[in-house]
């Protein structure tokens, strides 16, 4: 499944999208693999062409076959005949990746999809924290909001609160999380 044809279209939507203060400074980049046997490969966030966050899909799916065998040792459960069974742990296994922010390039193609057909105020909601990046960036999310979310942005997950500290920077918004307080 590559989201090629469709991806110059949402790169653009994702870019006009960027606020003005980091529109020169973000960008969203896809790689494809076209030796690989689905041509997927990886999508990644830069900011001032570091990359930020790489969503590699071979490391995805190497890391939810580790989380997958270590489930099963836990829970000493080697038998795979049972279809719901292996899909419960499935489920438990890409829990644990989300939970640890590594994502294949279709999470993040997924993410966007999510991301680009929900109101503003239902994505700052979102649990996925590839749409939580993605408003951290986005310009619908203003001054007054970012001021708002300084009480809770120490409960998300650290590379969320890195896109936030880029952009409260980058709109010359001052900020002080709890942990930085004496």
């Amino acid at each position: 499944m590559s989201y090629h044809p469709k991806w110059s279209k949402a790169k653009k939507r994702l870019m006009s999208l960027v606020c003005e203060s980091l529109h020169s400074r973000v960008d969203f980049q896809v790689i494809n693999y076209r030796k690989a046997h689905d041509q997927l490969g990886r999508a990644v966030i830069s900011v001032d062409k570091v990359e930020m966050l790489s969503m590699c899909t071979f490391t995805a799916e190497r890391e939810e076959y580790y989380r997958e065998r270590d489930i099963r040792i836990q829970l000493d459960d080697f038998s795979y005949d049972n279809v719901f069974n292996n899909r419960a742990i499935q489920e438990q296994a890409q829990e644990r990746l989300s939970m640890e922010g590594i994502y294949g390039q279709y999470d993040f193609f997924s993410a966007v999809e999510e991301f680009f057909n929900s109101p503003i105020e239902v994505s700052l909601k979102s649990n996925n924290m590839l749409i939580k990046i993605l408003c951290m960036l986005d310009r619908r999310v203003g001054k007054r909001t970012l001021r708002k979310m300084k009480e809770f942005i120490s409960e998300e997950k650290s590379l969320v609160q890195d896109f936030y500290k880029l952009r409260c920077e980058a709109e010359n918004i001052h900020f002080r999380t709890e942990k930085e307080l004496p």
